[in-house]
């Protein structure tokens, strides 16, 4: 069973590749879903897939890219299916 859920970043996060990193990490775990920049300088992603792959996307966001900062993660259970990953 897979689940699904919604992501706020905060800390030094835009400008510093996360989304794209976030993307490419994504692919690695196999875990479909979005990521976009949002007007507060946090970023949202959503994560779908199976609990472990969501996990490990999770663990990893703590930390991100080498440049971002990230100061506490937000995460909720949400609804929706992706196949693919993208970059908004």
């Amino acid at each position: 069973m897979k689940v699904t859920k919604r992501v706020v970043v905060h800390g030094r996060v835009q400008g510093v590749n996360f989304r794209e990193a976030t993307r490419l990490q994504a692919q690695r775990c196999n875990v479909g879903g979005w990521v976009r920049n949002l007007d507060d300088g946090s970023v949202e992603a959503v994560l779908h897939g199976l609990p472990d792959a969501v996990a490990r996307m999770l663990d990893w966001m703590q930390h991100g890219p080498p440049a971002a900062r990230v100061a506490r993660l937000e995460v909720s259970d949400t609804d929706g299916e992706f196949e693919d990953f993208e970059r908004r």
